[in-house]
């Protein structure tokens, strides 16, 4: 497999939304955005059909899913990290660091977040976080040494008892420069609901400090 932005934005997903199977083969992708799904067969050239599931988890009960045989980079996946029942155990990836900006948004497309508020206390202050979620606290340490060894940006790592999963965080400045380094050009592999939500968070913070780049 030859690395480029496409393969490590799919990795990125496949490491939130997706699982290896144990016949090593099989790869699926399940996401309730039929539009991630289509993006990632796109990406990957895949001729499977897009099918889907019922889940109790998603408000409308459907989820998109796409499961497709390829040995070559089933193995691949293993040599850089992953493997079958993922969730708990991922932990250290082999993610070239010229791309690791685009598989971050991959990963922030599948599992992660971003969001915005005017604060309570402070009425003139609007808050942005950009947060990073994942069974594996391993994993998201992994991650927040990799952001601070690569851009000197400082994120929080939180278990959130609820939801029984870990959360990194970043706050607004740190989230600002975040999100420049991962939608660094336009026409990117991304989920265009996630980036339309970021860009009206960034419209606010503009018109409020009048500032462009961050």
């Amino acid at each position: 497999m030859r690395w480029s932005i496409n393969l490590a934005y799919a990795i990125g997903l496949i490491v939130t939304d997706g699982s290896l199977s144990k016949d090593g083969r099989h790869i699926e992708l399940t996401s309730k955005d039929k539009e991630q799904i289509e993006t990632f067969s796109k990406i990957l050239s895949l001729k499977n059909k897009i099918g889907t599931k019922k889940s109790g988890y998603n408000l409308n009960g459907i989820y998109y899913r796409i499961q497709f045989g390829d040995v070559k980079l089933y193995r691949f996946l293993l040599k850089i990290g992953l493997t079958p029942n993922k969730t708990k155990t991922v932990g250290k990836l082999e993610i070239p660091d010229k791309l690791f900006a685009d598989f971050l948004r991959g990963h922030l497309d599948g599992d992660g977040y971003t969001t915005s508020f005017w604060d309570s206390v402070f009425k003139n202050s609007f808050r942005l976080y950009t947060g990073f979620v994942s069974a594996s606290d391993s994993h998201l340490e992994w991650i927040r040494d990799q952001i601070k060894r690569l851009y000197s940006l400082e994120g929080s790592l939180r278990y959130d008892k609820r939801a029984r999963i870990f959360q990194l965080r970043y706050a607004k400045s740190a989230s600002l420069k975040l999100i420049n380094i991962m939608y660094y050009r336009d026409n990117l592999p991304q989920l265009k609901r996630k980036r339309f939500k970021i860009e009206q968070a960034l419209g606010i913070i503009r018109k409020q400090t009048g500032m462009l780049e961050w």
